[in-house]
Formats: structure tokens, sequence, C-alpha cells
């Protein structure tokens, strides 16, 4: 199997991968994963592309096209796709230990890297020097979010009807408010209506790219095989099984705090809003970060707008899943509300809770739904779900990328209400003209000469401290 073994008679760990009949071992794969997991820089896009890189085409672990379908299905969960596909592979390569290793190792760089920076910004977010780098940092994540939405764009919209639901998806979230989860699941409720009428507009293919249907070898599991595993059969125990054990992982430690603190206290709140976030957090973190906003900085008032384009711009220069910065939003909730503990002690615990309610939730849908979607590998009206609910998502990004230049490029906004109407408007006499030329800038760094994220982040942050260093900004 593996020429570089030794000789020696076989450890536990290569029987067990000589027993999966794949010969791949749980410590080669611990060592690929931890590789995937310090490399996932990028977003999603980037974390899937380095995935297809080391396990398609580098490992070939797995087959094109049953890489796809795995995709397919993460993208149509609520939570980070990249990393429920992380578990997902895992879990197929060596069964539920293999999913938790996988999925687990994919965040925990993004975990100490979100939570480093939080004490960080926490402790000195305020010296000027800081706060100027941050200034530059959100220029750059908004080019980011931009180019984001072309990139999804080019790749969904491939007709009229993709662009309508796009057009729609982004008129409903940004000028009526419409609820995100609705938009979601309507789209995807159309394109498989749509599907099953025969309308051949919803069947664009899964929309995620990548696949070389020309390459026969591209179609052709390496070393996984195409045959269904044992462990993948879809059984009502195995159900009952993972469906006990994550849901009480996930919903017991929210009921401890509820009953011991009440639903008050913000430990609480952290606990149960970020485990209705894991519900509905559809699209990645681009896609929901608006309305994570909307409650955390109007309603509950954790942060401040520019706060949270700083989270996402920690992120964003971070490994791990964009959607950490939900991280840093609990750490900074619990920070500011400590009660009886110190500030640091309580941002570190809010922090971390609001993960494990972020990402417990995620292992459940692996487990439990991935054995039925594996004997759905060519269901076609599912595939057409995906392409609606991708075209969506284009939507919600562009309204998410204006909700980031508002914020960004305006100090002022004025609500507009009435006639069903409900958005921000920027007020034009408050433009700051530094960031808006910052933020052309990086467009322009991004869109014309192909610069990449992190040399686009790094510019803007050092033009941010420049721009103090000279006194053009306070």
């Amino acid at each position: 199997m593996d020429g570089s073994r030794s000789p020696m008679s076989p450890t536990k760990l290569d029987q067990d991968a000589n027993a999966s009949g794949h010969g791949v071992s749980q410590r080669e794969a611990f060592r690929v994963w931890l590789r995937v997991a310090l490399l996932s820089f990028g977003g999603p896009a980037g974390q899937i592309a380095v995935m297809h890189r080391i396990l398609v085409e580098e490992k070939r672990w797995i087959s094109e096209r049953r890489f796809l379908h795995a995709l397919n299905y993460c993208m149509l969960l609520p939570g980070p796709e990249a990393q429920q596909l992380a578990t997902y592979v895992g879990w197929l390569m060596h069964r539920t230990r293999g999913g938790i290793l996988a999925g687990g190792l994919f965040i925990v760089p993004g975990i100490l890297s979100i939570m480093a920076l939080s004490y960080v910004y926490a402790g000195w977010g305020r010296v000027p020097i800081i706060q100027a780098l941050f200034f530059g940092l959100k220029a750059a994540v908004l080019a980011i979010v931009l180019e984001a939405v072309v990139r999804i764009g080019r790749r969904a919209l491939k007709n009229s009807v993709m662009i309508a639901l796009a057009a729609a998806a982004f008129l409903g979230i940004f000028f009526f408010g419409v609820p995100f989860p609705l938009i979601v699941f309507g789209a995807a409720l159309i394109g498989f209506l749509g599907d099953l009428a025969g309308f051949p507009a919803f069947r664009v293919g899964g929309g995620h790219g990548g696949g070389n249907d020309k390459d026969p070898e591209a179609l052709v599991d390496s070393l996984l095989g195409d045959e269904l595993p044992e462990h993948a059969r879809p059984t009502v125990a195995r159900s009952l099984r993972a469906s006990a054990v994550w849901l009480a992982l996930w919903l017991v430690p929210v009921v401890a705090l509820l009953v011991t603190l009440g639903p008050s206290n913000v430990f609480s709140q952290i606990a149960v809003f970020f485990s209705k976030m894991a519900l509905v957090t559809f699209g990645g973190a681009y896609a929901v970060l608006a309305y994570v906003a909307q409650e955390a900085v109007e309603h509950y008032h954790w942060l401040k707008p520019g706060e949270m384009l700083d989270g996402l711009g920690m992120a964003e220069t971070t490994p791990g899943p964009l959607i950490m910065v939900l991280q840093f939003v609990g750490f900074m909730a619990a920070y500011r509300d400590p009660g009886t503990l110190s500030p640091m002690l309580a941002g570190t615990l809010g922090g971390l809770l609001a993960t494990w309610v972020t990402f417990t939730p995620c292992f459940l849908w692996i487990f439990l739904g991935a054995p039925f979607v594996e004997v759905l590998r060519e269901n076609k009206p599912l595939n057409a779900a995906l392409s609606a609910l991708t075209a969506a998502v284009v939507g919600v990004v562009l309204n998410l990328a204006i909700w980031f230049a508002i914020h960004t490029i305006f100090r002022e906004v004025w609500p507009v209400r009435g006639f069903g109407l409900a958005f921000e408007a920027p007020v034009l006499a408050s433009v700051n003209a530094w960031a808006l030329a910052l933020s052309v800038a990086a467009a322009v760094a991004i869109f014309r000469f192909k610069l990449g994220m992190m040399p686009t982040l790094a510019g803007c942050c050092a033009a941010g401290i420049a721009l103090y260093l000279v006194g053009a900004i306070g």
C-alpha cells in the first residue's frame, strides 16, 4: 500500500487502514488533515480548493464526482461548508472517529488565532495605531467581499432564471428585511420543484466547479472506491444514536446555562443566540453576517458595526472557516459583561462557548444526514435545489457587500422605514474620503492586478498605519 512504511509488523492503525480497504491509516490521515487545516485561508472557496488539490489530485483519496457530491450536500446545510466537507470526507474514510478528527482539526488553528487576536483587540483595540490598522483592514475586507460576489455569481448565475433568483433575494433581504432562512429555503424549494416540473433552467450542475468531465481519471476513486462503505449505509439505529449523542453535546450545556444563570445572563444569551445561528447560517459567514450584525449590534448591543467588520477581518487573515468571526462576537459580548469574572476570563469563556454551540451541530448534520446523502448521489432534484440556493446566496452576499460599504465608507446612516421598506441609507455628507480611497485601491489590487487576499490585507493594514503616522486619520 505505502512503500514508506516500516517492514516491521503493522501497527493497529495500519491494520485498521487495511481493514477499511483504502489503505490510509489514521496516523497518515491526521497528518493530512492537519496540513489542510493550516492551509485553510481564503474563505470557503480557498479552503475547498486546498482540499480538492490535496484529497482529489495529490492523495487521490476520493474521486472528483464524489467530492463534489459531498460538497453539494454541505452547501445545503447551515454552517461552514468547508469544515463540514472535511468532516464528511473524514467520516467516509475512517468512520465517526475520522470525521471528528478532520472536522475538529479544521477549526483548531482558527480557534487559537481568533482568541489571540481577540485578546489584543480587547486589550489594545482602542490604541490609535491599532485602530489605524483595523481602519485599513476594513477597506480590504470590503474588496474581498465584493470579489466573493463576483466569484459566486460567475459560478451560479448561468441563465436568466438564476439571475432573477439572485435579484429577488437581494431585493428581499436588503430593502424589505425578508428573513434569511426564508430566502434560502424558498430558493431551494423553487429549484427542487422546478426540476420536477422539467424546467431545464435549474439543471446547471452542482455549481461548485472544479470538475473536468473530459478527464476520465477525475471520475474514478483511487483509494476510497465507488462502493458504499458498510458504515455509510443508513439505518434507524445509527441515526438515533448520532442524534442522541450530538444533540446532547450541543443542547445540554445550553439548558444548563439557562437553568443555573437565567435567560438574561450574557452566557445564556450567547448559548441561545449562537445555537439559533447554527440553524440559519446557510451560505457561510458572508451570507449570514448581516443578520448576526443586526442582532449582535442592534438588539444585544454587544458590538458596534465597525467592530463587526474588524472581527471578519480577523477571520479573513487566519486559518479556518470565516464563521469563526462568531467566536470574536462571543468574546466581546462576555468581555463587556463579565459579571463576577475578570473581563479576559469571561471573554475567553464566551468565545469558546460561541464556538462550541456553532460547530457542534455541524457534526450532527454530517453524521445524521451523510449516510442518506450517499445513497442519493445521482438525485437530480437535489442538485437543482442546490443550484437555486446558490443563486439566492449571490443576492444575499451582494446585500452584505453593500452593508459593509455603507458602514466602512460613511460615518453616518439613517433608517428608511415605511411602505414595507426597512433598510439603512448612507448620509452622503458623512463620506470618509480615506476609507473610500483605500477601498477603491483594494478593489483595484484584487480585480485589476489579481493580487491575492493576504497581500491585499497586509497592504491595506500598512496603509492604515501610514495614514495615522502622517496625521491623515485620527
